[in-house]
């Protein structure tokens, strides 16, 4: 193809181009350091109406590099508006090292046409912007896709019926199935469903908006959590949003609501180089992994960068790494530069120790060591010969247990003193002796309980913790599911935790956690086997957990 100049570039629709980019963008990219050195000045052609398959106006913006040649396009396509900090993380600093970025508004939001559905039409609407592109003469042919969250989810999207064109995507922290968003276990996150109803309705009509709905949902917090029915409460600080009163009142994920939901499928025939990058802190983690491993599976080249993230901090303190991950992977792939990218398809960041491991495959299969809890709180390599009861305590929803840290989407997200949590009586604890000599983890880890209960509903919470010298108790790794038991013979259930790669230094303690929730993360089980979203009642609950309980951690051998 004949090189093309950029310096002016013609508009969809007729109208020059404007040459100054957003006055709140080149701000914010003025505040980042450690990124690699730009290469292009920036272009940028606001405003253009891009047709979704339904003919509804998609409003996008283009930015390319002002230099004379040929470069490959990404497709960013975003329910979040096109504003900060989108266009400079995406528009900007991928323009300036020679690509052109297409950043779209999905049907519904940020101006565009058409009315937003959660993930009906996402598919569709990429094929028709990859249509569009194909009729612009600076397109090369040349495609790759990038964006965390749900950035990522249009990704998988398109990606179940890729175009030709599509040569590599980044998926940064990004959604693939939305009911293992806001479901766990069979509890609602009701957290993280609160600030995804929060974004995903207010993000896109601008930064003050969003702010001042945030600030809101933070206000009125415990209010609207705390309120008997559940659903419906949220609306005194996001207003009327149907889809998450739907999604609240379908836990089931079998419900016909959910079909077509998971674009899941799209991992396990892919074909186009896909990097994967989350942390461990993410709330999209699990699902992130998942990905990975479906990628493997199906033989397609791919990679997975595990950092100590959050999912807000990987698009902040992490982005320096999440930018020059992402950048050697679609240099390499759509440039053809493959000098960017590292020896081994993983790379984890490995927590209690802060440093980088690079390892051949996710997870590396290292032995599931059992350790259980015995009397006293104690835990041990020893499986006891005795059988029976070892603890138990009440659990009130009038009073839940809360949540402290772990894989959230708020800022209180993350490894967290958990000391003041352990002190509750609702709280059991069981710990191991010091260590003589670190520990490694790395994989999924587990919790296999023998639980019994007084009225037959509970919701079981085990947390993995590092023990440091001063006793400070901090959260690794969790998880949470909600059961039914049947008189005082004790239930056998596996609490999934996550994965992880951690060290337990030398003179620290394992410690495993049990409670019954951690709210407002988790829905409160009302005790009664009604809908939580519905519950008017709540029925305290006595959990006694038995022998033979432990945990499964994938523990390293020297």
């Amino acid at each position: 193809m004949t090189p093309h100049t950029h310096d002016v570039v013609p508009r969809s629709g007729g109208g020059a181009p404007s040459g100054k980019l957003p006055l709140a963008s080149r701000m914010m990219r003025a505040t980042w350091r450690g990124l690699p050195a730009k290469q292009h000045d920036v272009g940028w052609e606001p405003g253009l109406d891009v047709p979704a398959a339904d003919g509804s106006p998609l409003r996008t913006d283009h930015y390319f590099p002002r230099t004379k040649g040929d470069f490959p396009t990404l497709l960013v396509r975003s329910p979040y508006g096109r504003g900060v900090p989108w266009s400079p993380l995406y528009g900007i600093l991928f323009a300036e090292q020679g690509f052109h970025v297409v950043l779209q508004s999905c049907r519904g939001t940020g101006g565009s046409g058409g009315r937003f559905d959660l993930w009906r039409n996402e598919a569709a609407d990429g094929q028709a912007a990859v249509s569009w592109l194909r009729e612009q003469p600076w397109f090369t042919g040349t495609l790759g896709t990038i964006g965390p969250s749900y950035l990522g989810y249009v990704q998988w999207a398109l990606a179940l019926d890729p175009p030709p064109e599509l040569k590599a995507m980044v998926v940064q922290v990004g959604l693939d199935d939305p009911h293992a968003l806001f479901y766990e276990g069979g509890a609602l996150l009701l957290e993280s469903a609160l600030a995804v109803g929060a974004g995903m309705t207010y993000q896109h009509r601008g930064l003050m908006p969003f702010v001042r709905s945030t600030l809101r949902l933070q206000r009125r917090l415990r209010e609207i959590t705390g309120a008997r029915p559940l659903r419906g409460a949220y609306e005194s600080a996001l207003g009327e949003v149907p889809w998450l009163d739907e999604v609240m009142t379908h836990p089931d994920a079998d419900d016909p609501y959910w079909h077509g939901a998971s674009v899941a499928a799209a991992a396990e025939q892919a074909t186009v180089p896909t990097g994967v990058i989350t942390g461990w802190h993410d709330a999209l983690a699990d699902q992130n992994l998942r990905q990975f491993a479906r990628l493997r599976r199906a033989g397609c080249e791919s990679s997975l960068l595990v950092g100590p993230w959050t999912h807000t901090s990987a698009l902040q303190q992490g982005w320096p790494e999440v930018f020059s991950e992402s950048l050697a992977w679609l240099r390499a792939h759509l440039c053809g530069d493959r000098t960017g990218l590292r020896p081994t398809p993983v790379r984890v960041h490995v927590g209690g120790e802060d440093a980088w491991r690079d390892l051949d495959d996710w997870p590396p299969a290292p032995a599931a060591t059992a350790w259980f809890a015995a009397e006293n709180g104690t835990l041990s390599r020893q499986d006891p010969a005795e059988s029976g009861p070892l603890a138990s305590f009440r659990h009130d929803p009038a009073d839940p247990t809360p949540s402290v840290g772990g894989p959230m989407l708020n800022r209180s997200a993350g490894p967290r003193d958990n000391s003041g949590l352990e002190a509750r009586e609702d709280v059991l604890t069981f710990t191991g002796p010091p260590l003589t000599e670190s520990v490694d983890l790395l994989g999924p880890v587990s919790a296999r309980l023998r639980i019994s209960t007084d009225t037959g509903h509970a919701d079981v919470f085990a947390r993995l913790c590092d023990v440091d010298a001063r006793n400070r108790s901090t959260n690794v790794c969790d998880g949470l599911v909600r059961l039914r038991t049947n008189g005082p013979t004790p239930s056998e259930v596996i609490v999934a935790m996550g994965a992880t790669a951690h060290r337990f230094a030398a003179g620290h303690r394992i410690r495993l956690q049990i409670s019954g929730g951690a709210h407002p993360r988790y829905a409160r089980n009302p005790g009664t086997g009604e809908p939580a979203a519905e519950a008017t009642r709540f029925l305290p609950v006595h959990l006694t957990l038995h022998s033979g309980s432990a945990l499964t951690l994938p523990q390293e051998t020297p």
